[in-house]
């Protein structure tokens, strides 16, 4: 996309899963998260010049805006991720920038700033923290391994749970095994990397629903 009217046809849509507008770039240290959050889900286009509203305001600098996120890209997100950056002219004065991200197949990418390493993911127009389940399903399927799953008491309680209810969540898989936190959340991740279960990710907590079931 590199003409005016592509870029008015893109912002009708709105922000969603795979766009996010930027009036302009105050912090860059926050804005990749946006760009983790694509790379680390379906991909993505991040629009720098358009407001929340849809208005194409533009960029009188663009140069100054793409090498202060540029930077920030380069220096916050681990591993480092690759896009592609296109400056769409709106006037004889003003652009917009626009960052296509491509979804990553060396996940999962982190923010890492304020001493800290955080993972994102789109969640229809929100770029959230992602969780620690979904984290290890984007590492273990870069690595291609395979699945040893084994069927025991606990196994069974889970899928027993899912045919009655049609989903779980980790705190109500910890309630039903009474397993600890961390086993509970193995084993939900190694039935998602098995393809038995799938995950939905919420905002605030996970739903894991049995393939045949969503």
């Amino acid at each position: 996309m590199a003409t005016l009217q592509e870029l008015k046809t893109l912002v009708r849509q709105g922000e969603h899963q795979t766009l996010e507008f930027k009036r302009k770039i105050d912090h860059p240290e926050k804005v990749v998260k946006e760009v983790v959050a694509f790379a680390n889900s379906q991909g993505g286009s991040l629009l720098v010049g358009v407001s929340d509203n849809g208005d194409i305001s533009g960029l009188r600098n663009p140069e100054e805006e793409a090498f202060a996120l540029n930077t920030a890209i380069d220096k916050f997100c681990k591993p480092t991720i690759n896009y592609q950056l296109i400056q769409i002219p709106i006037s004889q004065k003003k652009y917009v920038l626009h960052y296509k991200i491509t979804k990553s197949e060396v996940g999962p990418h982190f923010v890492n700033a304020t001493n800290s390493n955080e993972a994102f993911i789109r969640i229809e127009d929100k770029s959230v923290k992602a969780s620690r389940e979904i984290t290890e399903i984007i590492r273990q399927r870069r690595k291609e391994n395979g699945v040893n799953l084994r069927f025991g008491v606990h196994e069974k309680a889970l899928m027993q749970h899912l045919e009655a209810k049609g989903s779980i969540t980790v705190s109500a898989y910890m309630n039903i095994s009474k397993l600890p936190r961390s086993s509970a959340s193995k084993k939900l991740v190694l039935f998602v990397l098995a393809g038995i279960l799938e995950i939905i990710p919420g905002e605030k907590e996970d739903v894991f629903v049995a393939n045949n079931l969503h």
